[in-house]
């Protein structure tokens, strides 16, 4: 018999759902709309993202009123979901940023809002049908990233992201035909200088294509005595002639990494600012393989290092029409997600030979004519140091019958001759730094940026002189730079980016060093792009934002313009800065410390550009991990 009691349906409280909306909504603006119109609020809408997903757990969990049963099921099929898609993403979304670009930059955009619009849209539904939505939506949420690739990140806004299916340039580029360069007969026999012991010596191993940092034995076991790979290696462009004066004699305009002094400053050019009336003339535009390196330049031919394909090369060009010369091909493939394919440092020019240092860590000497070569080292090997995260970096600087890499913190010296291994520096911690010249107290020397601290050593015997620590948390990546009384510049970063710029004061009695901090400035915190000093100031970014430091106490004198993670020179002859920002915008920038002064803008080249820029006469050359091109500048008459 029903009671009267038993006859009373069951009441149950409806969902508490307006939590759970304002923590979508607050995702679906700070994660999307916003970084659409301020491109450099993308690591702050990821960090919106995180917790508004954090959030949105919290609110299900204890503020819902959904049953137990769905509060907790809810959660057990969120993480199903994501493991059971890990096996199906593409390989730079498992591998972007380190590992974590899914659980922390993929998964919060798309799992919450998708969540809560379940919830929203069936609250009134029978139970299985809520259910059985809630759990569709979670699997659709996940499975969409599927169907996506990141093609690296960029500054503040996050990741590159493409359709899966879509060809990158680098796969346009090695579909493209007739881009070899017009051969020469071999160079002689007798022109190439070999190391002692060649037959010991191994070929390269040839790694699986894409592999990441961790394939440290993509890196050659042993020193390598790199033979010619293809014809093009000795090669010479038959349809245009020598540059005059030939390399063996003549200085070059440009001879590696940040020009003569590896400072980024230039003297005796001056152009014109008013680029509304004379702006840059576009003399040669051509695709060129992935990479970050920048330009060497020697007359009429430039050289840089890029990927294609299974092949690392170093490759010289035309300045006068981009046209190939010669490619010198090593089969090593480096990836990883972040930053992409491809070498990150710059062939470095000395007498009549290049030298380049790849980012598995092949140091190869070529003849700077016909890309022969004359000898090659593993330079990885020899140091004993994994490939790091971000590849091999350095740019190789000649000291003498010395050049010298750095290998994530070991520098090395080798004999300019023959390749052997004249010496192996003190191991630091991480770095992406390149060697650097200094004369201090009188005594020359290498200096070396890394997660230790600054280090110099004698570059004849590899002897550490001094150091100076600076754990700040991160590999440095910038170059130590010295101001017009001696002092060094040296920077600091954490995994979240720089951490400040350091003024040291180095000097020497006898045998024993003396390093003193001068002061620590949060007034520039460069993380990979390199500052210049002018004049008692410094100018370089504070993130992603142009800024200047007054060297005397560190003070910040101005901060403006955005121009991501851009890089800079310095033409030093009329107090401005030429600036390529990340997005391929070139600006003229007033270098004097009383304000932020743009002077012109003008788009130079498309596509992510971390690549530092070059002038050689009044050739600019641009490059990024797509496109190189060259501008006529136009320059004051004097």
């Amino acid at each position: 018999m029903e009671t009267e009691e038993s006859a009373v349906p069951i009441r149950t409280k409806a969902l508490r759902l307006w939590p759970g909306v304002a923590a979508a909504v607050a995702i679906v603006v700070f994660r999307i709309v916003i970084p659409a119109f301020i491109p450099d609020a993308g690591i702050l809408g990821m960090a919106a993202a995180l917790a508004g997903t954090l959030a949105i757990v919290i609110w299900w969990l204890f503020f819902s009123r959904a049953s137990w049963l769905d509060r907790i099921g809810a959660i057990v099929i969120m993480i199903v979901a994501a493991f059971a898609t890990w096996p199906l993403l593409h390989r730079s979304i498992t591998n972007g940023m380190m590992g974590m670009m899914f659980p922390i930059y993929a998964v919060p955009v798309l799992l919450g809002p998708a969540f809560v619009a379940a919830v929203v849209l069936t609250h009134r539904a029978s139970t299985l049908v809520r259910r059985a939505s809630i759990t569709v939506a979670i699997f659709l949420a996940c499975a969409a990233w599927t169907l996506i690739r990141t093609d690296g990140i960029q500054g503040g806004s996050g990741a590159q992201l493409a359709w899966r299916w879509t060809k990158t340039a680098e796969e346009r580029l090695l579909a493209q035909t007739g881009d070899e360069p017009k051969l020469a007969p071999p160079a002689p026999a007798a022109s190439v200088a070999t190391s002692p012991s060649a037959a010991a010596l191994e070929k390269p191993a040839e790694p699986p294509a894409g592999k990441n940092n961790d394939a440290a034995g993509a890196v050659p076991a042993s020193p390598v005595m790199s033979s010619t790979k293809t014809a093009d290696t000795a090669a010479l462009d038959k349809t245009t002639t020598v540059p005059d004066p030939e390399p063996s004699t003549a200085r070059p305009e440009w001879p590696g990494f940040r020009g003569p002094n590896r400072d980024g400053v230039i003297h005796g050019v001056q152009v014109k600012t008013d680029w509304a009336a004379s702006p840059p003339v576009e003399m040669w535009r051509r695709p060129v393989g992935p990479g970050w390196s920048s330009f060497a330049v020697q007359g009429d031919l430039l050289y840089t290092q890029e990927q294609r394909g299974e092949e690392e090369l170093v490759a010289c060009y035309r300045v006068s029409t981009g046209a190939p010369v010669w490619r010198h091909r090593d089969p090593v493939r480096f990836w990883e997600s972040n930053g992409g394919a491809g070498p990150r440092g710059t062939p470095t020019l000395s007498g009549s030979r290049v030298y380049a240092f790849g980012a598995t860590g092949i140091l190869n000497a070529l003849d700077a004519r016909s890309g022969a070569v004359i000898w090659s080292r593993n330079v990885a090997s020899d140091t004993s140091r994994r490939v790091p995260d971000w590849g091999f970096s350095s740019s190789p600087m000649v000291f003498d019958d010395v050049v010298v890499v750095a290998a994530s913190g070991t520098l090395a010296g080798y004999d300019v001759a023959t390749g052997k291994a004249r010496w192996i520096g003190p191991r630091q911690l991480g770095s992406y730094s390149s060697p650097q010249r200094a004369t201090i107290d009188g005594v020359t020397q290498v200096l070396l940026l890394s997660g230790s601290g600054a280090i110099g050593v004698d570059p004849k015997s590899g002897a550490q002189l001094w150091q100076h620590s600076w754990e700040a948390g991160g590999a440095t990546i910038i170059q130590p730079a010295l101001t017009d009384d001696g002092n060094i510049l040296v920077n600091g970063i954490a995994a979240t980016g720089g951490q400040g710029t350091r003024r040291l004061a180095v000097s020497h009695k006898g045998n024993d060093w003396n390093v003193e901090e001068r002061w620590t400035s949060s007034g520039l915190k460069p993380y990979f792009n390199d500052f210049v000093v002018h004049k008692g100031h410094a100018y370089g970014f504070d993130g992603n934002i142009l800024a200047s430091i007054n060297l005397d106490d560190g003070a910040r004198k101005w901060k403006g313009g955005r121009y991501g993670n851009g890089q800079l020179l310095l033409l030093a002859d009329q107090d401005v800065l030429l600036v390529l920002s990340e997005d391929g915008d070139l600006a003229l920038v007033s270098a004097t410390p009383d304000q932020f002064k743009e002077l012109a803008r003008f788009k130079a080249i498309e596509g992510k550009t971390w690549n530092h820029p070059v002038i050689a006469g009044n050739v600019l050359l641009v490059r990024n991990g797509e496109e190189m091109a060259a501008f006529r500048l136009p320059t004051v008459s004097r």
